[in-house]
C-alpha cells in the first residue's frame, strides 16, 4: 500500500515543478498630432442649375461636399469661415445674400472611418453668405466634436430675383478651416 499512497504524491510534486512562470509585462505608444486640413486641399466647387427667368423670384439648390481632416488629437474643436463675392455677368449683378443654407448643413463619418462627428455648434441657421470683406462662420465643431475625417454636405439656396437679367454669373467663394468652435 505504501507504493499506492507515494505515487499520487509524487505526481502532485511533478505538476509543481512543471508549473509555467509570469511575469508582468508593460506595453506603451506614442501618438503623434496630425494636421486640420481639407481632405483633397479645398472643398467642391458650386455650380447652381440654370435658371429660366419667367418674371418671378425664383430659388435654386446645389449641394456641396467639403471633406475635413482633423488628425490633431487635441480635440480643441474647429470651424469652417466663408465670404464671396457678388454673382456677376459683365456690370450686372444678383444682390448681397443672395446665396443661403437655410439648415444646419449634415455631417457624416468618412466610408471606413470612425469619427466623432461635428454638430454645427453655435451658428445660426438660416445661415447667409457674405460678400467681402465680411468673413463668417457658416459651420462649426465645438470642443472634442469634429474628430476625425468626415465630409460636410451643405446645400445652398440661390435667390435669383425677378428683375435679374439674363447672362452667365460667376462668384468667388473664399472657404477656410480654421482652429478653434
Amino acid at each position: 500500500m505504501r507504493i499506492r499512497t507515494l505515487a499520487p504524491l509524487a505526481t502532485l510534486a511533478a505538476l509543481a515543478v512543471a508549473a509555467p512562470a509570469s511575469h508582468a509585462a508593460t506595453a506603451d505608444a506614442t501618438l503623434t498630432g496630425g494636421t486640420l486640413s481639407f481632405i483633397n486641399s479645398t472643398p467642391s466647387n458650386v455650380s447652381f442649375p440654370s435658371v429660366t427667368l419667367n418674371g418671378t423670384n425664383q430659388t435654386v439648390s446645389k449641394t456641396q461636399t467639403i471633406d475635413v481632416s482633423d488628425a490633431r488629437g487635441t480635440g480643441v474643436g474647429w470651424n469652417i469661415t466663408a465670404t464671396s463675392t457678388l454673382f456677376t455677368s459683365g456690370s450686372d449683378t444678383l444682390p448681397a445674400g443672395s446665396v443661403t443654407l437655410p439648415s444646419a448643413p449634415p455631417a457624416a463619418c468618412d466610408s471606413g472611418v470612425t469619427c466623432t462627428v461635428a454638430s454645427g455648434g453655435a451658428v445660426s441657421y438660416p445661415y447667409t453668405l457674405p460678400t467681402s470683406p465680411t468673413t463668417t462662420k457658416m459651420y462649426s465643431a465645438p470642443a472634442n466634436t469634429g474628430l476625425g475625417a468626415q465630409t460636410i454636405t451643405p446645400n445652398w439656396q440661390l435667390s435669383v430675383p425677378a428683375l435679374a437679367k439674363a447672362g452667365s454669373y460667376t462668384s468667388t467663394w473664399t472657404i477656410s478651416l480654421v482652429s478653434g468652435p
